[in-house]
């Protein structure tokens, strides 16, 4: 079964933009990066779509935006490994650190697996969108009445601050060169991790060569003519 796919499986060949389309065509979604499918709920919303009605949607955190969040809902994820008997461990702790190639060789994974169940072929009477929704509605109504609350609190309680804030205005300014060293800070760090993407780009890059040339060697090696020559051990 698609659960024992080796290291060497044309799985692990299928690139980043070609897992994407097929995220962003099945689940009606819009990612354009595979570190946005880290937090786990579209792997769970995956499944969903090849097992209708087995994995517990309700429970899958779509707004999901910490690595707490995320474990989450990769529980959600292995429970319905475990329920389907699919022999394959989630690397938990890699996958919500939201590195590209870990997240992009799962959802190769997953890609061949599903693609094992259902012949390739897209579920037409599946609605994300609809089955999203039944998981979200619940936490959209408490977020806003936590945002009332809130607002309420912050209304009744003086209600002279304002007229107060307006009188002393010039004390509320911050200094320019404040703004300026947050500006340099952020530039600073925007060039950081592009930087970053560009090396993970070239390491990509990399892995594919040598994986290329070790299907190359595995293939070679399996030759008909190659089975009769002796090893010659030195």
């Amino acid at each position: 079964m698609a659960a024992n796919i080796g290291i060497m499986d044309s799985a692990y060949f299928v690139g980043r933009n070609e897992i994407l389309a097929w995220i962003n065509a099945r689940l009606q979604l819009n990612l354009s990066r595979i570190e946005e499918a880290a937090s786990g709920a579209v792997q769970c919303q995956m499944m969903d779509m090849t097992y209708p009605g087995v994995v517990p949607m309700h429970k899958v955190n779509f707004d999901a935006k910490t690595e707490y969040d995320f474990i989450q809902n990769y529980k959600v994820l292995q429970d319905v490994f475990n329920k389907l008997k699919i022999d394959k461990h989630i690397e938990v702790n890699r996958l919500v650190k939201a590195r590209p190639l870990d997240n992009l060789e799962f959802l190769q994974w997953l890609k061949r697996y599903c693609d094992s169940v259902n012949g390739g072929l897209m579920n037409e009477n599946y609605n994300p969108v609809e089955r999203r929704t039944k998981g979200g509605k619940e936490r959209s109504i408490k977020c806003s009445q936590k945002n009332s609350k809130s607002l309420l609190t912050n209304n009744s309680v003086n209600p002279g601050s304002v007229e107060g804030d307006s009188k002393s205005g010039t004390n509320l300014r911050k200094p320019g060169g404040v703004a300026s060293g947050a500006n340099s800070s952020l530039e600073a760090l925007t060039k950081e991790v592009t930087d970053l993407k560009l090396s993970a780009d070239d390491l990509e890059k990399e892995r594919d060569f040598y994986f290329a040339k070790l299907h190359d060697i595995e293939v070679l090696c399996q030759a008909p003519e190659l089975e009769n020559i002796p090893v010659i051990i030195s």
